[in-house]
C-alpha cells in the first residue's frame, strides 16, 4: 500500500490512511510482538502518537470548565508548562498509542504503523492499575466522531503496569524460575563454611537417595499406601508428569548452596526456584527429566510459563520497553504532553520538577525529537495550530514529495485508527528535507546536513492539541508570527476586575497608572485573571512595588479593587498544585503565605497574544 505525492493531510490524505495501521488489542499482542521488534530494530526512527482522554493543552477543558488558565498558556515556562502537563498526566489517561517504525531514504519512506488500544485494566487482581481518571468533552467527541471504539477499548484493550508498579507486583506474585548458580558469591567465612558444608552434604546425600529410588521400576505388586508411605519417607512429589523433590530453604545463600549441591550430582536435574510473596525464596524444587530432549522440554516451558506471566504483568509495556532498548529517535508531537503521560504511565511517577523529569526520561529514551521544535525552524510554521494546518501550509508553499509506502494493511480495513501518527512521520519527512536533517547513521564525511541529534529533547510548550482537529481543507498559517520573547520579570498578573474584555480593560488600565501609557499587552488567563507583559525591563517590577507599598500613584487602581502579583506568584500556584479555583483566588491564596527571602531566577516565555484566551473565548463555554 503507497500513498505519494505531497499532499497536505486533508480528506483524501485519510481515506488513503483508514486501515494502514495494524489495530493491537490484548487478542493479539502476544503474536504481533515479534513482528514489532523486527519492525523496530531495522527502522531509522519511530514515531509515536498518542488518543487522551483530556489534556492541558487543550483549547477547550469542557463545556462550562471556567478555570482554563489550567491549559498551558503563552506566559508558561517550561517549567511551570510542565507542571501543567504532569497535572494532565495524573489526571486523563491513554486509550491509544500508535507506534510507527519508519525508514527514511530521500523522498522515499517505509512505514509500519501500529494502533496499540489501552486500557488500565487489573489483569492481576492486586489493586494495580486502579485508576481513576477524568475526561474532557471536546476529546470524546472529537473520537466518537471518527469512529472510536469505545467497547473494543474496555473490553479487549491492552493492559499495562509501570516499571515500578511491576517491582511491587514481582513482591505480591512470586513467578518460580530456573535456578542458575551465581558467580558473584562471595566466599564464605570459616564459621559459615562448616554450617555451610552440612547443608550441603544433607542436601546432596537427600537429592541422590530420592534420584535413585526415583529411577527404580516401579514394584507393580506395591499398593498404594505403601507407594504414598515411600513419597513421604523419600520426600518426593510430582512437576506434572516428572518426580522431583523440594528442599526447604531461608535464605538466597541456601538458595545457592542447594543449586551447588545438585549441579554435582547429575545434568539431568533441574533446580526450580520457588519464591514466596515478597520475593525471599522459600524452597528449591529439584525435577528429575528422562533424558537430553525431556529436559530441554521441561527448560522451554519454564521459559514459556514466565513469558506469558511477564506479558501479562507488563501487557503493553512490553512494547515501550522494546523501543526504550532500542534506542532509535523518537518522533512526536507536543512531546511534553506525550512523554509525560508516557512517563506517568509506563515507567513511575512524575518528578516535581521539569529537569527531574527530563532526566528519568533520557534515561528510558534519550533521543526524543519534537515536530514542533522544527516545526520552530521555518517562520511562519511557529503559528502552525496542529500536523493537518503545519502539511497544508507547506502543501502550498513547498514542494516537497513523499512517497510513503506502508507494505501491510489492517485485516479491517474500515478502521481509521492510527492515522494520526502517519501525517506525524508525513510531516517529520517533508521537515527533515527542508532542513536537511539525517540520522547519525547516514551521515557521510563533507554532509553539509544538520545532525538528527542537534534537535533532540527539546520540549517546547504546545498551546493547542493535535487531538482537536479543526476542518482540514480549511487551514492556513499566517506569516506574521507574532511572537516575542519576553522575561518573566516583565510580566504581571492583576485580577479584581470584574467582567470585562481584554481590550476594555486594557483601555481602563491606562487611566489607571502612567507606566500604562507605554508599550504593553494584556490577555485574559481566565474570566478573573489577566496577564500584562511589558516590553520596558523594569516597568513590572516598579508597578508591583508601587502596589505593594500603597503609593499615592497606585490609589486609582486599589480604589477599583486591582490586585496584582508577580511571575513568582503564578509559579508556586503551579508547584503547589492549587489548580482547582480561579486563578484569582489561587494567587489570593499564595499571597496569604509568607515568602522567600531567596531571590527568583528570571527565565524566558515565547509572548504571543493570539495564544492567550479573550472574553468570547470564556462566554463561549
Amino acid at each position: 500500500m503507497a500513498a505519494s505525492g505531497g499532499g497536505g493531510g486533508g480528506v483524501a490524505a485519510r481515506r488513503r490512511f483508514c486501515g494502514a495501521a495494524k489495530q493491537i488489542t490484548k487478542s493479539n499482542l502476544a503474536a504481533a510482538l515479534g513482528e514489532i521488534e523486527s519492525r523496530v530494530r531495522g527502522c531509522d526512527f519511530v514515531a509515536v502518537a498518542s488518543r487522551r482522554t483530556g489534556d492541558s493543552s487543550s483549547s477547550s477543558s469542557g463545556a462550562g470548565d471556567r478555570r482554563r488558565w489550567r491549559r498551558v498558556l503563552g506566559a508558561d515556562t517550561a517549567e511551570t508548562a510542565y507542571l501543567k502537563a504532569k497535572r494532565a498526566a495524573e489526571s486523563f489517561e491513554l486509550l491509544q498509542l500508535a507506534v510507527c517504525p519508519f525508514r527514511l531514504r530521500g523522498s522515499k519512506v517505509l512505514a509500519f504503523p501500529y494502533n496499540f488500544h489501552l486500557f488500565p485494566r487489573d489483569e492481576l487482581n492486586m489493586g494495580m492499575p486502579s485508576y481513576s481518571f477524568s475526561c474532557q468533552t471536546s476529546f470524546l467527541t472529537s473520537m466518537a466522531r471518527e469512529g472510536f471504539d469505545f467497547n473494543l477499548c474496555v473490553y479487549d484493550g491492552l493492559s499495562y503496569l509501570s516499571r515500578v508498579q511491576e517491582s511491587m507486583s514481582r513482591e505480591r506474585i512470586p513467578i518460580p524460575h530456573v535456578g542458575r548458580l551465581s558467580s558473584s558469591s562471595s566466599p564464605p567465612s570459616t564459621r559459615s563454611s562448616v554450617a555451610d558444608s552440612i547443608f550441603m552434604g544433607r542436601v546432596k546425600s537427600r537429592v541422590e537417595h530420592w534420584r535413585k529410588a526415583a529411577k527404580e521400576p516401579s514394584n507393580a505388586a506395591e499398593g498404594s499406601l505403601v507407594k504414598s508411605l515411600r513419597k513421604l519417607i523419600l520426600g518426593g512429589d510430582e512437576y506434572g508428569s516428572r518426580p522431583c523433590l523440594i528442599i526447604d530453604v531461608c535464605s538466597d545463600h541456601q538458595v545457592q548452596l542447594a543449586l551447588e549441591a545438585v549441579s554435582h550430582i547429575s545434568d539431568e536435574l533441574v533446580p526450580i526456584v520457588v519464591p514466596e510473596k515478597g520475593g525471599e525464596p522459600t524452597a528449591v524444587r529439584v525435577v528429575l527429566t528422562s533424558s537430553e530432549d525431556d529436559k530441554n522440554l521441561l527448560m522451554a516451558e519454564i521459559q514459556k510459563m514466565e513469558d506469558e506471566q511477564n506479558l501479562k504483568v507488563r501487557g503493553f509495556r512490553e512494547v515501550i520497553d522494546l523501543i526504550s532498548s532500542s534506542q532509535k529517535p523518537i518522533i512526536s508531537y507536543n512531546c511534553m504532553h506525550d512523554f509525560t503521560f508516557i512517563h506517568s504511565k509506563f515507567l513511575g511517577p512524575l518528578p516535581p520538577t521539569e529537569h527531574e523529569f527530563m532526566c528519568s526520561l533520557r534515561m528510558a529514551f534519550n533521543n526524543v525529537i519534537d515536530v514542533g521544535h522544527l516545526l520552530k525552524e521555518i517562520g511562519p510554521l511557529r503559528r502552525a495550530k496542529n500536523i493537518p494546518s503545519a502539511l497544508s501550509y507547506l502543501k502550498r508553499r513547498f514542494f516537497v514529495p513523499v512517497d510513503l509506502e506502508i507494505p501491510f494493511g489492517d485485516e479491517n480495513g474500515e478502521k481509521s485508527d492510527g492515522h494520526d501518527v502517519l501525517r506525524l512521520v508525513r510531516l517529520f519527512a517533508k521537515l527533515n528535507h527542508l532542513l536537511k536533517i539525517t540520522p547519525d547513521c547516514q551521515t557521510q564525511p563533507g554532509d553539509q546536513s544538520t545532525q538528527i541529534e542537534d534537535y533532540s529533547n527539546v520540549f517546547y510548550p504546545t498551546y493547542t492539541s493535535v487531538q482537536e482537529h479543526e476542518d482540514e481543507e480549511n487551514i492556513g498559517v499566517g506569516v506574521n508570527t507574532n511572537v516575542r520573547k519576553v522575561s518573566t520579570e516583565n510580566l504581571v498578573f492583576l485580577w479584581g476586575f470584574g467582567e470585562t474584555s481584554a481590550n476594555d480593560l486594557k483601555h481602563r488600565l491606562k487611566g489607571y497608572h502612567v507606566l500604562f501609557s507605554e508599550e504593553f499587552e494584556l490577555r485574559l488567563a481566565d474570566n478573573t485573571c489577566a496577564v500584562v507583559v511589558f516590553f520596558r525591563p523594569g516597568a513590572a517590577e516598579e508597578l508591583l512595588r508601587e502596589i505593594g507599598s500603597g503609593s499615592a500613584s497606585a490609589e486609582n487602581m486599589a480604589s477599583e479593587g486591582l490586585k496584582a502579583a508577580g511571575f513568582e506568584a503564578y509559579k508556586k500556584v503551579c508547584i503547589l498544585g492549587l489548580w482547582d479555583a480561579d486563578l484569582a483566588d489561587s494567587l489570593e491564596s499564595v499571597l496569604a503565605e509568607p515568602t522567600s527571602d531567596h531571590a527568583a531566577v528570571p527565565a524566558e516565555v515565547l509572548w504571543s497574544g493570539e495564544l492567550m484566551l479573550d472574553i468570547n473565548d470564556l462566554l463561549e463555554s
